[in-house]
């Protein structure tokens, strides 16, 4: 095959409508296959598959817009993906009623604290109001994160970063800090993983066991609907 021939191959590759899908779903496998071998927390297959496709988007010289479209069948699939977090829910229903009223304290105390401690930090570092804004809702998920952000009057795209980055680094770090502090209960354990790192940790915290992943899903759940009644508050104040 000439160069003429196999540039051709590659461009009608590349423009193909299933490109994207492909790309993506091959990005994640290989950083999951990647996390697996390793064991290592800080590569997380989100953070890495994300960092593969945008090389590849870069190498192939492929515009975002189009990566979106041709991705878009994924998207839809993270509704079902979400809702079938209440499976494990359901099956912890008994033990989230006898502990309704420690949950109820730790999500509130806890999704408080990481949006103060997180603004004081900024406004400590000389952060501008928009950086601000965009940091406050970082421990909701995305998609809820994105929206306070710009209600706000923050970044949706650095608030959609940041959110991944403290699922990130939350489920990297989560796992050693909680051992060294020798918190062991699987429900104590999700809850910190759901608060702290919403969806990546969840992912985690099932891993661990159902019972974490149930707990976790349920704190990440109460958290970002706290952030998303309780945060546009301040765009009155």
């Amino acid at each position: 095959m000439s160069a003429v021939d196999w540039y051709a191959a590659s461009r009608a590759v590349i423009g193909h409508p299933l490109f994207s899908l492909a790309l993506t779903l091959i990005a994640f496998q290989l950083a999951h296959a990647l996390y697996r071998r390793s064991g290592w927390l800080v590569l997380q297959p989100v953070m890495v598959s994300v960092i593969l496709v945008v090389g590849a988007l870069l190498v192939c010289g492929i515009d975002y817009a189009d990566y979106r479209a041709g991705a878009a069948p994924l998207a839809i699939l993270v509704g079902p993906a979400t809702v079938a977090l209440a499976v494990p829910l359901y099956r912890n229903l008994r033990r989230i009623r006898l502990l309704f009223w420690p949950i109820l304290i730790t999500v509130l105390v806890g999704g408080s604290l990481t949006v103060a401690l997180t603004l004081a930090i900024a406004w400590l570092l000389g952060a501008d109001l928009s950086v601000m804004m965009s940091l406050a809702p970082r421990s909701a998920t995305m998609p809820i994160a994105m929206l306070v952000a710009e209600q706000l009057g923050g970044n949706a795209s650095l608030a959609a970063v940041l959110v991944m980055l403290t699922g990130v680094v939350g489920t990297a770090l989560g796992p050693t800090l909680l051992r060294w502090a020798g918190v062991d209960h699987p429900a104590a354990r999700g809850l910190s993983y759901g608060i702290n790192a919403h969806a990546i940790g969840t992912a985690r915290a099932l891993e661990e066991g159902e019972e974490c992943g149930a707990f976790s899903a349920l704190a990440m759940s109460l958290v970002g609907i706290l952030i998303a009644l309780l945060l546009p508050l301040l765009r009155f104040y």
